[in-house]
């Protein structure tokens, strides 16, 4: 059905590694085999890397499983949680934790997660090793072009560690020690990873990755571009080493050198959303299409983890999870009655009132369930009823306890998908354009400038009246956009609130400090290396 880049799908090295930095991986395979020709060098040292882009494991891939930097940017928010429905979702306290910030440098969850990060980033530093020293084998432009991709490939994973975890070691070469590792601050992971994008996006193909073809799935100048975007838009956090103390750097004494100009902060956000439409990006007529079982033509999606069950092992269990059991027997599969949307969430989306966003019917599974326009019965007869409003973090004393809450719906249902409903056809939006021109429109405003147009040029897609272009608005069209796309945590802590009170959450003691805001650096990488120092009030 599709045809991923031609070498996605070849044998990956077979590697090991331990986490944190305390191993190096080892292949298996015969070397002067696999590197023996510039194809299969492309192969075995550049495609195999977006083998990892995508995952069937818990806490890997950067979307589509659970337990991993998804939940850990949604399930902490204001705009979902995963209540404990009697008997089923306690899990130790995992998700109830989880929702209210309780989580430490203990957490194996946060442990798997850096230790994926960094198997990606180790990967790659093999890489360009294998590139380098294969050099005899490739012309001028295939050495320059081979190693541009695997180093925006790292970049990307160095993005999702510095984001989550603000101090971590910076390791570019494949042969460092474990006793060489050391940590860098924030803000020097952060300049490192514009440095690294800025340098190779002119090598990397002007083209659109979500399509298929030869650049399906891969890192092209217009995700590095995306992601340039979304770096200067956080740069206050991201520049910011002592988030404790309440003081960071304004936006607009920020700067960053972009084509030969300085630019502030938002002046180079805006810039880089402005490349993305010069590069033919736009929004698609219907929002729900992008979301589609066949979205590989989406004229706005920028960067997906192409999903097809009959080629590979990548999985999304978002709608599978969150379903009630009926609901997902009702296609033939299962389902585990889990995540919804919080209180708050469907109140922003004006449900229970006369002016519902046009996009919860899209977003969201509520009220009486129909599949083919017919009723789910429940076993004690009564048709399946979701109730938004009904929601609790503890529904086990609740009548509720299995209906409370409106479930994930974003994506359109795959009615020929395997593993009861996890391997579906419906490639996982990353980067999309509807994104773009919401930071395009958050920077204008935080520059004194007008974002109205990018703002309304969204509510105009979907039939919503036009609404100020002010950061209150602008956040919470965030959420009626982008909801179940795993962005919210990011721009709670951009928008100060992420650390307060919201829905049903309250701050913990000394919270205030913003320590919650970067997770904790896992107990077990401190413990193999003593270099690294834990983040504060951890």
């Amino acid at each position: 059905m599709k045809t991923i880049i031609k070498y996605i799908l070849a044998a990956p090295l077979m590697l090991c590694f331990s986490s944190c930095l305390d191993e190096h991986p080892k292949d298996q395979l015969d070397q002067e085999a696999i590197y023996n020709n510039a194809d299969n060098i492309y192969k075995n040292a550049v495609a195999s890397l977006y083998n990892y882009i995508g995952s069937n494991q818990e806490s890997e891939g950067l979307q589509g499983t659970c337990r991993g930097i998804y939940d850990y940017n949604t399930l902490t928010t204001d705009e979902a949680m995963n209540p404990i429905r009697g008997g089923d979702w306690y899990d130790g306290g995992l998700w109830e934790n989880m929702y209210q910030h309780k989580w430490n440098a203990n957490d194996i969850n946060l442990y798997n997660v850096w230790k994926y990060l960094f198997k990606v980033i180790v990967l790659s530093n093999q890489s360009l090793s294998i590139i380098d020293s294969h050099q005899s084998l490739l012309s001028a432009e295939q050495t320059r072009d081979f190693t541009a991709e695997v180093r925006a490939v790292r970049a990307l994973f160095y993005y999702y560690a510095m984001d989550m975890f603000g101090r971590v070691p910076i390791v570019t070469s494949y042969d460092v020690k474990l006793e060489q590792v050391t940590q860098s601050e924030r803000s020097e992971v952060f300049k490192f990873i514009v440095d690294e994008l800025q340098d190779v996006a002119p090598q990397l193909a002007d083209e659109h990755s979500n399509k298929e073809g030869d650049y399906y799935g891969r890192v092209t100048r217009p995700v590095a571009n995306f992601l340039l975007a979304k770096l200067a838009l956080n740069a206050e956090i991201y520049t910011d080493d002592n988030w404790t103390d309440g003081k960071r750097q304004d936006g607009k004494s920020i700067y960053f050198n972009v084509n030969g100009e300085k630019k502030n902060a938002w002046e180079t956000c805006i810039w880089y959303c402005e490349q993305l439409r010069q590069e033919g990006y736009e929004l698609e007529s219907d929002y729900a299409s992008n979301f589609a079982v066949h979205n590989e033509n989406s004229k706005e999606n920028i960067f997906t983890i192409p999903l097809d069950k009959n080629l590979y092992l990548n999985e999304y269990h978002y709608l599978f999870r969150s379903r009630h059991y009926k609901h997902g027997g009702a296609y033939g599969g299962s389902s585990e009655n889990g995540t919804c949307a919080t209180v708050s969430t469907v109140k922003a989306f004006g449900y229970g009132t006369d002016n519902v966003d046009n996009r919860f019917k899209i977003n969201f599974y509520a009220d009486t369930v129909l599949v083919d326009g017919k009723k789910i019965y429940l076993d004690n007869g009564k048709p399946l009823v979701y109730m938004p409003l009904d929601l609790k973090l503890n529904l086990s004393d609740s009548p509720y306890k299995q209906t409370a809450g409106a479930r994930v719906g974003k994506y359109e249902v795959d009615r020929t998908a395997y593993s009861d409903g996890r391997q579906v056809d419906n490639d996982i939006v990353l980067f999309r354009y509807g994104d773009a021109l919401l930071m395009e429109a958050e920077a204008k405003v935080r520059n004194g400038e007008d974002g109205s147009i990018e703002l309304n040029a969204i509510r105009d897609r979907v039939g919503m009246p036009h609404v100020e272009a002010n950061l209150d608005n602008i956040l919470k069209e965030r959420l009626l956009e982008l909801v179940w796309e795993g962005w919210r945590r990011q721009d709670l802590i951009r928008f100060g609130k992420y650390t307060k009170a919201y829905d049903q959450r309250t701050p913990l003691e000394k919270e205030s400090t913003g320590f919650t805001t970067v997770f904790p650096i896992p107990q077990r990488c401190l413990d193999l290396n003593k270099k690294l120092k834990q983040n504060p009030s951890y």
